[in-house]
């Protein structure tokens, strides 16, 4: 590993999303934990989801409120579409509105296609794929009811779907969270086409190989990460806050003119790096 590896150093302006209100579902951990912080540093107002682990969300909220804005818990079941109702109208009631939802919460049920159980594969895209839908299609009411307030924002909402490098890059033993992937671009891509007139603005972003605990196994010896590095050309694993920077900044007004991007985090990987002497 080269000597500017390491976790990442930015200043998040703390004005950048002032007065805004963000859902993150999946924010207790990981990737979804990062982001709740990144979005409370840049000023905005947030609600951390998560469907277990109560203690850990509330050690997330504890830390967005150390900067200045307000944050709450909200246990949900993502895949469950009276949970995410209850969860969005309860935002509404407590925080006045929404403004960003992150669809961040997902997981793996890894095997090979004949050990794979139709509970396994169901499983995986009930959570990445048709939870994401829920939820946009939630937040999408509310921010048709609201519409744009220019004073805080000049889109009206901003939907960001959480992918993967794996929506373009194959992966072998997980057809399940591959297929969810590919579903998630799509999907996007075609609320971003139905949505832009209204002034909502729905991307993705996917992240490669980040130092997260879902993919401990990858990273956590030497040899690992050794072997993870050959897929990486910018030789360093991911850290969560490598993707809460881009969240951030594809949330603010900065990032007005970007719709049905998927925004790529990862360090090089689908530059197929196994190219680069001519395969």
């Amino acid at each position: 590993m080269n000597s500017t590896a390491g976790a990442p150093r930015g200043v998040i302006p703390a004005h950048l999303l002032k007065g805004q209100k963000a859902l993150v579902t999946g924010a207790n951990s990981g990737i979804g934990k990062a982001t709740a912080i990144g979005l409370g540093r840049a000023g905005a107002d947030v609600v951390v989801n998560y469907v277990a682990g109560q203690e850990a969300a509330e050690k997330v909220v504890e830390e967005i409120t150390s900067y200045g804005v307000r944050a709450a818990a909200y246990e949900a079941d993502v895949s469950r579409e009276d949970q995410v109702a209850a969860m969005t109208e309860r935002m509404v009631e407590e925080f006045g509105t929404i403004d960003i939802l992150v669809a961040n919460a997902g997981l793996q049920r890894d095997a090979g296609v004949t050990e794979m159980t139709l509970a396994q594969w169901q499983k995986v895209l009930d959570v990445n794929l048709t939870g994401q839908f829920l939820c946009a299609r939630e937040a999408t009411k509310e921010f048709l009811r609201r519409g744009v307030v220019p004073e805080v924002s000049r889109s009206a909402g901003k939907i960001i779907c959480m992918s993967s490098v794996h929506q373009l890059i194959p992966w072998s033993g997980h057809v399940n969270y591959a297929s969810s992937k590919g579903g998630v671009q799509m999907m996007m891509e075609t609320l971003a086409q139905e949505l832009a007139p209204q002034r909502i603005r729905v991307n993705a972003i996917a992240p490669g190989a980040i130092r997260t605990p879902i993919n401990r196994t990858a990273w956590e010896t030497p040899e690992a990460e050794r072997d993870l590095l050959r897929l990486i050309p910018y030789d360093r694993v991911g850290e969560p806050e490598d993707i809460a920077y881009a969240v951030v900044g594809l949330a603010s007004d900065l990032m007005d003119y970007v719709v049905g991007t998927t925004l790529y985090v990862d360090g090089g990987m689908t530059l197929f790096p196994g190219f680069a002497t001519g395969g």
